[in-house]
């Protein structure tokens, strides 16, 4: 499907300068962006995102030729202007400081006093805009031992916990932790970040004055094991790698299908009981092993091959199509090309198509939110490198040809 822009979203008239790369900062740029934000994403000329060049696979254009704009950059960058500054620069740094100076929010995720060389921390910052709300990014944080650390997704879903309850469990052919299919430590921190510039705005709306955000990869993550989390502190004893099984709920994992899998997701007694109907087998809902998820948890090692055994029997399809009949939460386990071609994902439009200046159009993941009044917009692609420079300095900043002439000459701009 094409959007057609809406005009006045939700954060209408919000000016975002957005300093991130690579994927938690600009992932929440782009939700900002989609709401309605302007949000002017600033690069270092001739070099860019890092993700720019994170490929193959790379977009190709209508003729089927790879260009070089790699689809990992494609996915958190849409409803951005890019504006080339080379911060290294004290006229670059003069730019951002101006450019601060008229936005509501600026993201970045340097490293820990990265910005301060430049003079260009939330402090000083916000000394010269105090209604600025900055939103940091790091791996570990303005604080602690461990603040001065890089931090990646892949490291922080080690640290942090994930790795250790992910993965099939130690006795399991191919046992070991495993990370998650896609930065999801990164993703739940752009979320984060979004929801904590959000909350700033609002304080301010209330206060006159904006405030710094100290978010970090691994606490985004240690929160982020929810009840995995809660069952360790609660017993004192730390959970392991289950597979696609679940801690707290018996059946609730994937089973062998005649052609493959599914998954079964059986949220209560009277769905297990229903279930069991449908595999052939009803006296398992009465059976005191079994009846209830308590003593299915305690007797899942029981359970578990017997069921098994039973859906092997039938194909994938039908035993989704029999169990969905009696209400038991149930699924196959699609590919991204069945995800795509779902009649479900295609009626609710989770793939947008944009123009795109070098390939015609581009394909895009869309943003998840459905608002009634307000509803998210997808007003341009992600940008070339910086391709809104000027536009963005004489728009912001009120610069002419002879001072975007200057600047570039002076190696300020790119």
């Amino acid at each position: 499907m094409t959007s057609i822009p809406a005009p006045g979203g939700a954060l209408a008239g919000l000016r975002v300068l957005d300093l991130s790369r690579i994927l938690a900062g600009p992932f929440a740029g782009q939700v900002l962006g989609d709401l309605g934000a302007e949000v002017v994403k600033v690069e270092r000329p001739g070099e860019g995102d890092d993700t720019r060049r994170w490929g193959p696979p790379y977009l190709r254009d209508a003729e089927g030729r790879e260009t070089d704009v790699a689809a990992y950059y494609l996915c958190a960058n849409r409803n951005k202007k890019s504006v080339a500054v080379d911060i290294a620069t004290p006229e670059g740094q003069d730019l951002i400081r101006a450019l601060a100076s008229h936005a509501d929010v600026l993201i970045e995720n340097f490293k820990v006093g990265g910005l301060a060389q430049y003079g260009l921390d939330h402090a000083a910052l916000r000394a010269l805009n105090p209604r600025l709300v900055v939103c940091s990014i790091t791996g570990f944080g303005q604080t602690g031992p461990y603040a001065a650390r890089a931090g990646y997704d892949f490291l922080i879903q080690a640290m942090g916990g994930l790795m250790s309850i992910t993965g099939a469990p130690g006795d399991a052919e191919g046992a070991g932790p495993q990370k998650a299919g896609v930065a999801i430590t990164d993703i739940v921190t752009g979320l984060y970040a979004t929801i904590g510039i959000l909350a700033a705005l609002a304080a301010r709306a209330r206060t006159g004055t904006g405030q710094h955000i100290d978010l970090a990869l691994l606490d985004t993550q240690v929160a982020s094991l929810a009840n995995q989390a809660m069952n360790y502190l609660t017993t004192g004893v730390a959970p392991g790698r289950l597979g696609n099984a679940h801690p707290n709920i018996v059946p609730y994992q994937d089973f062998p299908t005649q052609d493959g899998a599914m998954i079964l997701a059986v949220g209560n007694d009277g769905q297990f009981a229903r279930a069991c109907a449908v595999l052939g087998f009803p006296e398992w809902g009465t059976d005191p092993r079994f009846s209830t998820n308590r003593a299915r948890v305690e007797h899942r090692t029981l359970l578990v091959p017997l069921m098994g055994a039973a859906t092997r029997q039938r194909s994938t399809a039908a035993w989704v199509a029999a169990l969905e009949r009696v209400g038991v939460p149930c699924g196959p386990v699609n590919t991204l090309a069945d995800v795509f071609a779902d009649p479900q994902v295609i009626a609710r439009g989770l793939r947008v198509d944009l123009p795109h200046p070098r390939a015609g159009t581009v394909a895009l993941v869309a943003n998840p939110l459905n608002l009634s009044g307000t509803p998210v917009t997808y007003a341009s692609p992600p940008p070339s490198l910086g391709e809104h420079t000027g536009a963005v300095l004489a728009d912001w900043l009120g610069l002419d040809a002879p001072a975007l002439a200057a600047l570039r000459a002076a190696g300020a701009i790119g």
